[in-house]
């Protein structure tokens, strides 16, 4: 019997497609991975559903670094989705025996063919609740990856914890989302002094409060005003030491550049699908000398990549878990839906008639 996947057949259109049994079967020297959760990036890939998604309408040259080569993606989008759950089944490897439970990226399936030497798996330690594995293979590591570039940021080939880019700063986040409110919580567990969570949406900063996370609404009274009346280094110098963008919006771009004080660094996490008329560049970008450094999970900053690999990111992400997994677990997961249902739900949150904050499709 075979896997079963969903997949983005065009704009829109959202269906299950039938995996024959030769594309399931586990590979020489790999395993079958049962799927037991998988998270859904209400974000990322929404621009599929969407038609948002650059790599639908330019590819990028990898040699060159630039966009503009034929597109790399098109329809249909058979990879959908990376924070997975799995069991190892039919195992052909005593690297991963039967039985164990493993975080991977390989997108909404049923089951999927693995093998350790092309595959991310990353098991999940015995007392962890399974359901907060769709963090540890891509979506924590993301967030542990913002830290890391701040610390690069203030101390480059240097560093030695996640805590270097934090410790004992006054740090601001901008968006209440999965990646702000898990990047604000590493922030916090790695001795930040202060944490504040800008978002303009009452559910979401009512979440981070949950977390115990300070909250502030953008909307309600300017935040870089109230944040830099508070947070005095010298005169001259007000606001945050390093401020987190985790909205994929150009405005909050530009709202975090103005929290940061003068010659700071706003850590970029967000993906921007449209353009970015409303950054503004010439204003405190310019006048206060402030930088914009781009935390891509597909690199850890220049000289550090030997100590800071992808599986140091995920065993960070693990340690934040064991600390914070209940209260993780109880605000951010709000709804968990079983595989079939899973088209009405992607299709419901791209057209705005549901919202939540981590959707977890289960099997």
């Amino acid at each position: 019997m075979g896997d079963r996947n969903l997949i983005v057949a065009g704009p829109g259109r959202l269906e299950i497609e039938e995996i024959g049994a030769a594309g399931s079967a586990a590979p020489e020297g790999g395993f079958h991975a049962r799927t037991l959760f998988s998270g859904v990036s209400a974000g990322t890939e929404l621009t599929y559903l969407k038609g948002t998604n650059p790599a639908l309408h330019a590819g990028f040259d990898t040699a060159l670094g630039l966009f503009g080569a034929p597109p790399e993606q098109a329809y249909p989008v058979r990879r959908l989705g990376y924070m997975e759950v799995a069991r190892v089944e039919d195992s052909r490897t005593p690297a991963f025996p039967d039985g164990t439970v493993v975080a991977m990226t390989y997108g909404h399936r049923t089951g999927w063919p693995a093998h350790p030497l092309r595959d991310r798996v990353v098991p999940l330690p015995p007392g962890l609740d399974p359901v907060l594995g769709i963090y540890v293979a891509h979506m924590g590591p993301i967030c542990a990856n913002g830290l890391l570039h701040a610390a690069a940021d203030r101390f480059g080939p240097a560093v030695r914890s996640l805590a270097d880019g934090v410790s004992g700063c006054r740090v601001a986040v901008v968006g209440a989302g999965v990646v702000g409110l898990l990047t604000a919580l590493f922030a916090r567990a790695h001795g930040a002094a202060s944490v504040v969570v800008v978002d303009p949406t009452e559910s979401r900063r009512a979440v981070a409060g949950a977390l115990g996370l300070e909250t502030l609404d953008p909307e309600a009274s300017d935040a870089a005003v109230t944040l830099k009346t508070r947070w005095r280094h010298a005169d001259g110098d007000r606001g945050a030491d390093v401020v987190f963008q985790c909205r994929g919006q150009a405005a909050q771009l530009h709202l975090a550049l103005r929290l940061l004080r003068p010659q700071g660094t706003v850590i970029d996490l967000a993906f921007y699908p449209g353009g970015a008329d409303e950054v503004r560049l010439g204003e405190e970008f310019h006048h206060n000398g402030l930088a914009v450094r781009c935390a891509q999970i597909g690199r850890v900053p220049r000289g550090l990549a030997h100590a800071w690999d992808r599986e140091r990111l995920s065993a960070a992400t693990v340690d934040l878990l064991r600390t914070d997994g209940d209260a993780i677990r109880k605000h951010l997961v709000t709804v968990m839906v079983p595989f079939d249902e899973a088209p009405a739900l992607l299709t419901g949150l791209a057209q705005r008639s549901r919202q939540e904050l981590q959707a977890v499709i289960t099997f």
